[in-house]
């Protein structure tokens, strides 16, 4: 009984646009816990326990997360499920700030990048997808699934992208140019394959390919970080990306919330709430923030 509104609950989640593919294995666990115990009801006592089986503090806490969202689901038709109380903690983690780069490190990363490795279409693919990623905010896995008629005249096509969103980033006229000054050099490359950039295998890349090339690229450069932070990942370009994207707002509150709102459009995010977390990514965009406080405090315009 158990597992059948479970599937059902997974069913409901996924026509929403969720993939829960690691939440629907949890709980499809969840249920098998459950029934070896006897139990064919959500029992508190019995989710704890299970929850309680992962090894760290942040893995117990989202595991009953997931069992809380699935029994509140479950008690809409049938009351004697037991809501779990949330006594593990919070499922989410503090976010570590991001690595942001300036503009000439960015530029040493690309150049980097065309001097790893094999002198072949490896150096052109690595330095083209890294300036990509810098000059659009894209996330990784939705440039490696970039192909050839997602390049439209009026940019780039990002399709069924998280959480199953689709949109249309613009591309500036020099981004432009040099995607194609790499295709003329890819496409007979892998003539079969219309990825726009793939491995020397001759097939797509994948995220796992990009960190290495990243990390070599980094290493060439001897990239100095802070103490305490975080290092840079492939990520850090989309971080930058909006960061710089949010230094370039002007000033007052109508021209920030409409910024905002364009960028978390163009970002992809599914929540304005994840773009105003950039606000906190750097020292200027900080202070920034205490002086507009400030001024309002006082009665000026924030």
């Amino acid at each position: 009984m158990l597992a059948q509104a479970l599937e059902s609950y997974l069913k409901v989640r996924r026509a929403c646009g969720f993939e829960l593919k690691s939440a629907g294995n949890l709980l499809r666990s969840f249920a098998l816990f459950s029934g070896a115990r006897g139990k064919g009801h959500v029992c508190a006592q019995t989710a704890i326990e299970w929850a309680g089986l992962a090894r760290s503090v942040h893995q117990r806490a989202r595991r009953l997360g997931h069992v809380i969202r699935f029994t509140r689901y479950i008690r809409a038709e049938n009351p004697s499920h037991e809501l779990p109380p949330a006594i593990l903690g919070s499922e989410k983690r503090r976010r570590p700030t991001p690595y942001i780069f300036s503009q000439e490190n960015i530029q040493r990363l690309v150049q980097a990048a065309s001097q790893s490795g094999y002198r072949s279409l490896r150096r052109q693919t690595y330095s083209t997808l890294f300036a990509l990623l810098a000059c659009t905010g894209l996330r990784v896995s939705e440039a490696i699934r970039l192909r050839f008629d997602d390049i439209t005249p009026d940019g780039l096509m990002i399709r069924s992208s998280k959480f199953r969103k689709s949109r249309l980033v613009p591309l500036h006229e020099t981004a432009r140019a040099g995607i194609e000054r790499y295709l003329e050099r890819r496409r007979p490359y892998a003539p079969f394959d219309d990825h726009v950039f793939i491995s020397l295998r001759r097939k797509p890349l994948l995220v796992a390919n990009v960190e290495t090339a990243f990390q070599t690229a980094v290493d060439k450069m001897g990239l100095p970080r802070g103490p305490g932070l975080s290092g840079p990942t492939p990520h850090s370009l989309r971080h930058t990306f909006a960061v710089r994207a949010l230094e370039a707002c002007p000033d007052g509150r109508n021209h920030i919330t409409k910024h905002m709102l364009a960028l978390s459009t163009y970002l992809g995010h599914s929540r304005v709430c994840d773009t105003y977390w950039y606000l906190e990514a750097t020292p200027e965009m900080m202070r920034n923030t205490a002086e507009s406080c400030e001024r309002f405090v006082r009665g000026g315009r924030p």
